[in-house]
């Protein structure tokens, strides 16, 4: 079942999980890496959200054919849904894999990951909760260096997401086969 956050100004009410441990696939796409997340735990809640009906649409229908009833599909902008429409310290690890880098200077405004986007993780990531981002773009991995390394609320947590690690996105798949790199890096909420 898809829940629909778009124009929602309410905070939506997550089921506990068996383990009480809550996944975000932010921007989850085609849900590829969402999937193959809600098989390996089970006991976990994962959330996919995007904002492209269609994708989702096609993901629960793969959801429901697998009887995986640990996953919940989110339509919602990211910003708005860590902003005020996910509960607050409600999520343990957040995968940001593969945003668009928006490479051109005139569309750097565009990207996902800036100081706005950084400060609203904070209400949502539970105490020690990890943010997990990939990119093949080495400026856009780099502009990540620099702004998460100089907030104090961000430590990074090397090693975080090396249980997902052999999972891949679509994107990711596509570009190492085209012998791109794709860098990883893990923050952790402190405090």
């Amino acid at each position: 079942m898809i829940t629909f956050l778009t124009n929602t100004w309410a905070q939506l009410e997550l089921p506990q999980s068996e383990s009480g441990i809550t996944e975000l696939d932010m921007g989850c796409g085609k849900g590829k890496f969402t999937l193959a997340l809600a098989r390996r735990y089970p006991e976990r809640l994962i959330l996919g959200n995007d904002v492209m009906l269609g994708r989702l649409r096609r993901l629960d229908r793969k959801v429901e054919r697998g009887g995986l009833t640990n996953m919940r599909l989110l339509r919602a902008s990211s910003l708005e849904m860590i902003a005020f429409q996910l509960p607050p310290r409600c999520i343990d690890r957040i995968h940001l894999l593969c945003p668009d880098p928006w490479p051109k200077d005139k569309h750097e405004v565009k990207r996902l990951v800036c100081s706005d986007f950084l400060c609203r993780l904070r209400r949502v990531l539970k105490p020690g909760g990890i943010l997990h981002m990939s990119t093949d773009h080495a400026p856009y991995f780099d502009a990540w260096l620099r702004f998460v390394g100089q907030l104090s609320w961000f430590e990074r947590a090397d090693g975080a997401s090396d249980d997902v690690a052999d999972i891949k996105t679509d994107f990711e798949e596509l570009w190492l086969s085209q012998g791109k790199t794709v860098q990883h890096v893990n923050w952790r909420l402190v405090g």
